[in-house]
């Protein structure tokens, strides 16, 4: 069995900040990312996000624990989800819709195939 550790969230080294796909405005928002791929297609990883507003990319399914920073999320049908660290959160695959960053966020995610 291989264990896949990302040490505290604060000492996980990062990405270069790379700007969203779909920025909806300005300021554009930003991304980096430290991301652990295993052979059975599950991700996990630290992700961090500046503020802006954009389409939301991931298709797969994911958990996420938000670490820090304050954003809202606007799925394509239901209500507008208000974020803050400390949250958790569970996305079925194929969820769509807004993110809205108001103060950088970071999360610990994982994606499922």
């Amino acid at each position: 069995m291989t264990i896949t550790h990302l040490p505290h969230s604060g000492s996980t080294p990062l990405s270069a900040a790379v700007p969203v796909a779909v920025p909806l405005g300005e300021p554009v928002a930003a991304t980096r990312v430290h991301a652990v791929e295993r052979p059975d297609g599950v991700e996990a990883g630290v992700w961090e996000c500046s503020p802006g507003r954009w389409r939301r990319q991931i298709m797969q399914a994911e958990f996420c624990h938000f670490i820090q920073g304050r954003c809202r999320f606007i799925p394509d049908t239901g209500a507008a989800i208000d974020i803050a660290a400390g949250d958790a959160l569970y996305f079925p695959a194929n969820s769509s819709g807004v993110w809205e960053v108001a103060e950088t966020v970071r999360k610990s995610y994982v994606l499922l195939p």
